[in-house]
Formats: C-alpha cells, structure tokens, sequence
C-alpha cells in the first residue's frame, strides 16, 4: 500500500531530506558591503549594487539550488540608495561650488 507523500505541516518549508539550499558564496559579502556603503563609506555602494544584481541572476538561474537570496536583495537595495546618496552628495557640491564661483564674480564686479 503506497500513501501520497507528505505535505509539511503549514508555516514550514519543504526542504525535502536534504535541507535547505546552500547559500550563495557572496550573499553575506554582498550584505556587509550594501551595509557599509550605506552607513560609512558610499564608494561601496556601487560595488555592492553590481556584485548584487550578478549573485540575484546566479541565485534565479541555479533554480533553487542556491539560496540566500534575501540577504543579497538586501545587500542589492542599501548599495542602490548608497549610490542615489553619492550622486546627490556630488549635486550639491556642484552646486557649491558653481554658487560660489557666481559669488566670486558678482562680488567683483562692482
């Protein structure tokens, strides 16, 4: 007598025998490195951004055979508003120093 397999109870993953898929090799780099560029040094944030968006397309094409993928999603986001958060620092420094230079020349031009 065979019996249809076993559903697992709800609220718990079905990993089958063999538990849950090993995580991506670079998924808590990628995390430490989005975090970092958010928090101390924004030239990080690029790298965690293109490291991400590569370790999402390897995770998506192993099929779930790699997982971790919240961690490099998390990783993915802080490296993109670490990014946004240079580009905006480099507006206003532009912005500085080109009000600054309009200082410059209608001060003296009296």
């Amino acid at each position: 007598m065979t019996y249809p397999p076993q559903q697992p109870p709800y609220g718990y993953p079905a990993y089958g025998a063999y538990g849950p898929p090993p995580e991506h090799p670079q998924a808590t780099m990628i995390l430490i490195l989005g975090i970092l560029g958010l928090v101390f040094c924004q030239i990080l944030g690029p790298v965690a951004w293109v490291m991400g968006r590569r370790a999402l397309n390897e995770i998506d094409a192993a099929g779930g055979a790699l997982g971790g993928r919240s961690n490099v999603m998390v990783g993915y986001v802080c490296g993109i508003i670490a990014s946004v958060m240079i580009i905006l620092g480099l507006l206003f420094i532009a912005l500085f120093v080109v009000l600054g230079l309009v200082g410059v020349w209608s001060s003296s031009s009296y």
